[in-house]
């Protein structure tokens, strides 16, 4: 195959043909094996034209399928007219290379196809530095494999235009091209790592200085219909696409509960389920607001025959991230289309804190308000202070953040009961070091 056609990773107006390797650990719905990946490669833009499937024990170490499967798509793929081969496995990058030899074709793995899609869904400077920095990351280790025209010789005298490459006092031993590339490439993750901290800490100030609020956010597998649920809670007007990662970039709107509750309520990337762990850590940043919520708000595909699957695998990147433990909310969304009955009733059993909702006809949605006040009602614990009058700091801050409860004089000195939330107690700590509390932090 020619290199420039290996060069070219994007999926763009291509005609695919989708290869499946069911293992016996394969997590895939039954019913369309391939379903998830026909959605990725539309969502890049891909004609898919033809798909395979196989059924192994262990992936094969040449080609990942067996050496006859290998042929059959190589014949298909030339039957069909296909520019581009996509797995949906991880491939190494030697398995690449042998594939594309016996096909003819340029091949590309579902983490491959993942960063295609951020980056052309990247509109932001932060997304699209992210994106660059994954993509990179992914390519750096396996340039060797890869690239098999960098291992020409470059700074060597007498080598043409090699020798171009190292100029004036590089001539002797040489450098190998895939070197000087790869140390280009190293450099350019340093600069986008230094850029992508300097945005992770601004990112944090904005998401710190939002903590005079409670914070929802909302997580969940792509598609699951976050930004219509956003939309429906909030009026925010978040664009709404019936495509995979139609949402990149966080979106945070204030959210009015009702009787007194008021919550920032974030709208943030969604998941896949073996996401490539180079885009979970480049794009920390904008997963920011999850890992600092008060509350995960998880919308779930309930009208998905893979739902408990894909539930299963936002689990495990909000696990990555550090959040296992943070207060989650299941809101099953679609319930106007699950036609499973069956599968509905033992998703809804799954949690014991879950809510079946409709985010586009809105059945549902005043329970899942209602539920969200009482995890605001639960991360509240009530303590009973005794303040010097004179003290108006404390006092009008207690006014501004906490939940008065009771308040009396006596004997020149006030009393307040007051609820605050975890966090707000700490800041008042912090504020009086010194404060009277007259009855121990209870809820």
């Amino acid at each position: 195959m020619s290199k420039d056609r290996r060069i070219d990773l994007s999926v763009r107006q291509e005609r695919a043909l989708l290869v499946g390797v069911i293992l016996p650990e394969s997590r895939v719905d039954p019913r369309a094996p391939l379903g998830e990946l026909e959605a990725l490669a539309k969502t890049a833009g891909a004609k898919v034209v033809d798909q395979i499937i196989q059924k192994r024990q262990a992936p094969a170490p040449a080609f990942y399928v067996g050496k006859g499967k290998a042929e059959e798509i190589g014949a298909r793929a030339k039957a069909n007219n296909v520019d581009v081969i996509i797995f949906d496995n991880d491939l190494t990058p030697a398995q690449i290379r042998d594939l594309e030899e016996v096909a003819d074709c340029k091949v590309i793995d579902r983490s491959e196809l993942i960063l295609d899609i951020f980056a052309s869904r990247a509109q932001t400077r932060q997304a699209r530095l992210q994106v660059e920095l994954a993509q990179l990351e992914y390519t750096a280790p396996r340039l060797r494999g890869m690239w098999t025209h960098l291992e020409r010789v470059a700074g060597m005298g007498g080598a043409g235009q090699a020798g171009a490459v190292g100029g004036i006092g590089t001539r002797g031993p040489g450098e190998r091209q895939i070197e000087i590339d790869r140390r280009l490439v190293n450099n350019r993750i340093t600069q986008l790592k230094r850029e992508i901290r300097e945005i992770e800490q601004r990112k944090k100030r904005e998401v710190f200085s939002r903590r005079d609020w409670f914070t929802v956010s909302l997580v969940g597998y792509t598609n699951a219909g976050k930004s219509t649920l956003m939309n429906a809670l909030t009026d925010a007007g978040v664009l709404v696409e019936d495509k995979l990662f139609a949402t990149l970039e966080t979106r945070t709107r204030r959210w009015n509960l009702g009787d007194g509750f008021i919550a920032m309520l974030s709208d943030t990337v969604g998941f896949v389920r073996d996401i490539p762990h180079h885009l979970v850590a480049s794009f920390h940043a904008t997963l920011e607001e999850a890992v600092n919520a008060d509350l995960l708000l998880h919308v779930a595909d309930a009208s998905s025959p893979v739902a408990e699957q894909q539930i299963e695998a936002v689990d495990k990147v909000l696990a990555q991230l550090g959040c296992q433990d943070k207060p989650t909310l299941l809101a099953l969304n679609k319930i106007d289309k699950a036609t499973d009955e069956a599968a509905l009733h033992r998703l809804q059993h799954l949690r014991s804190n879950s809510v079946s909702v409709s985010a586009r006809s809105g059945i549902g949605v005043d329970k899942l308000v209602e539920a969200v006040k009482d995890e605001i009602r639960k991360q509240h614990r009530v303590t009973e202070l005794e303040i010097d009058p004179a003290d108006g700091e404390v006092i009008g801050w207690l006014a501004a953040h906490g939940k008065i409860m009771d308040q009396s004089h006596r004997d020149g000195k006030y009393t307040m009961k007051v609820s605050l939330t975890a966090h707000r107690y700490q800041q008042l700590q912090r504020l009086r070091p010194g404060l009277l509390e007259l009855a121990p932090l209870s809820r």
